[in-house]
């Protein structure tokens, strides 16, 4: 399999393996406001690192309607590509917990990095439309996954859930994805790669799907669905020594995380409200898009059946230990 690495997925995973550089320059996003909680006392400033995706809307929603707050914390968000990418910021200490794909923090525990996952936070949906597929444009002839074999094709993130799920959907229709040339494409530029010709399809999440396949463009796959179905989204994760150290303020987070998600399921209009103003993308736009399972409950979320995949791919030499990878919260 080819793989075709941006500079900035070059010096994430640099800084991955040497585990000491930060993603500073990450311009911060949507804020919690004020600086007492409910009960009167100073809030805690946490950093969080999202992706700028619809996924992200239980946590701008919640922000927005002070579930936080209410636990005690001023959320900063910082925008990342990818969970992997935010690995080296949190063991910097420059955030104090991501959100993100498993596979960042499956690497990191076979590299003894101490990477903890705390909590799910959204899954996919095991039938019906799902909240990300390989699309392609209406005249690239690619019309199902057996199709993919030979393209080029981009992800968010090489080496992660959406390349891993591809090659196996690719395999299991008959396609042969070794073949497949992965390039590392941030979500918001995908529509701009098709139209310009330097890619042959794209993984992408709503609302970057949603647009570019209401555009005219074609859904040729949704590879959790055809792999692992209901597979976790984004997962909450943080760090051992930040599970050792603080474990009051990760009691805090997850216990507002796992309301906020809570919130989330109850009030989509909220959540379609903060991903149209965060995104910057119209209401209808919004109102159309296809929303996650979010939930806190890691019990289905399917990270050791991704971890076996990828030993099956050689993305991983073993499986890592998931009795210190994952830790659920309460």
């Amino acid at each position: 399999m080819k793989k075709t690495l941006t500079a900035l997925g070059l010096v994430a995973v640099a800084a991955l393996a040497l585990a000491g550089c930060s993603d500073s320059a990450a311009t911060p996003a949507n804020t919690s406001s004020g600086s007492a909680d409910a009960g009167g006392g100073e809030l805690r400033d946490v950093r969080v690192a999202a992706l700028p995706i619809a996924e992200s809307g239980a946590l701008w929603a919640a922000i927005d309607a002070g579930i936080f707050e209410e636990h005690g914390l001023a959320v900063e968000v910082v925008p990342a590509q990818g969970g992997a990418q935010a690995i080296p910021a949190l063991l910097s200490g420059d955030i104090d917990f991501a959100i993100g794909q498993p596979m960042g923090p499956i690497r990191a525990d076979l590299q003894d990095l101490g990477v903890v996952i705390f909590g799910n936070y959204a899954s996919s949906l095991a039938s019906g439309d799902d909240v990300n597929s390989v699309v392609a444009l209406a005249d690239s002839g690619i019309a199902s996954p057996a199709d993919l074999a030979g393209k080029r094709v981009s992800v968010n993130s090489i080496g992660a859930a959406g390349d891993l799920t591809i090659r196996k959907a690719v395999d299991d229709a008959g396609g042969d994805s070794s073949t497949i040339e992965f390039i590392e494409v941030a979500f918001p530029d995908v529509q701009a790669q098709l139209e310009a010709g330097n890619i042959d399809a794209g993984w992408v999440p709503d609302p970057f799907r949603g647009l570019i396949v209401s555009g005219g463009g074609v859904d040729v796959v949704s590879p959790y669905q055809a792999t692992i179905p209901g597979l976790t989204v984004l997962t909450n994760f943080t760090t051992q020594e930040k599970m050792d150290s603080d474990p009051e303020l990760v009691a805090d987070y997850a216990a507002a995380m796992k309301e906020a998600l809570e919130y989330a399921t109850q009030n989509e209009d909220a959540v379609r409200a903060a991903i149209a103003s965060n995104l910057e993308i119209p209401e209808a736009a919004a109102a159309a898009i296809t929303l996650p399972n979010f939930t806190f409950d890691l019990g289905d979320a399917g990270i050791e059946d991704l971890g076996a995949l990828a030993v099956e791919y050689g993305y991983i030499d073993a499986e890592p230990d998931f009795a210190t990878l994952i830790q659920p919260q309460q």
